[in-house]
């Protein structure tokens, strides 16, 4: 037969096992998270990245713009329809390491796609082959153009089209200024 305290050491323990399970399972949203312009997109967005790539925000980006390496991380069809000026096609499913040669391990990477998944898993792959400052655009680039900033076409001439991925996911594209396609 057990003693009361026994009793209280079981049930505490159970207690933390049970707690860092939970915890272990709960998402790890960062409290410097950047936003966007629609919280329902916000609420999107946080529901399926992982944040296991530090976030920089569109306002960071356009500020730092020139002195890092941009690249798009969506299928080269979406990128020839639109992309961020300055941005390398880095691709998603067909993404290839020798795309990477000529870019330091030091450099400071900015990764984006529609909403920030494809890039995150993209950033992950970077990471692992030791690539130290690798950053997400949170929202990617429909935020990028949601909050009224230029895109460019595969000939790097200003465009009002963006690829929208599919009818479903174009919806979160709330900018009156571009074209959606899929």
């Amino acid at each position: 037969m057990k003693t009361l305290s026994q009793n209280r050491i079981l049930y505490l323990c159970l207690l933390l096992i049970c707690g860092n399970i939970i915890s272990g399972c709960a998402q790890k949203i960062p409290l410097d998270k950047p936003s966007t312009l629609n919280p329902a997109f916000d609420k999107k967005i946080s529901s399926l990245i992982s944040f296991d790539i530090s976030l920089i925000s569109v306002a960071e980006l356009k500020k730092k713009k020139e002195k890092v390496v941009l690249l798009d991380a969506r299928e080269f069809e979406e990128f020839q329809v639109s992309h961020i000026e300055g941005a390398q096609y880095i691709g998603y499913q067909d993404f290839q390491e020798e795309a990477l040669k000529n870019i330091p391990k030091n450099s400071e990477i900015v990764l984006y796609c529609s909403i920030g998944y494809r890039s995150e898993k993209v950033g992950e792959k970077l990471e692992k082959l030791g690539y130290s400052k690798v950053y997400n655009l949170y929202g990617s680039i429909f935020e990028w153009v949601n909050q009224g900033n230029p895109v460019v076409d595969q000939n790097e001439k200003p465009t009002q089209v963006v690829h929208g991925y599919n009818k479903s996911w174009s919806k979160w594209l709330d900018s009156n200024k571009v074209k959606k396609i899929w």
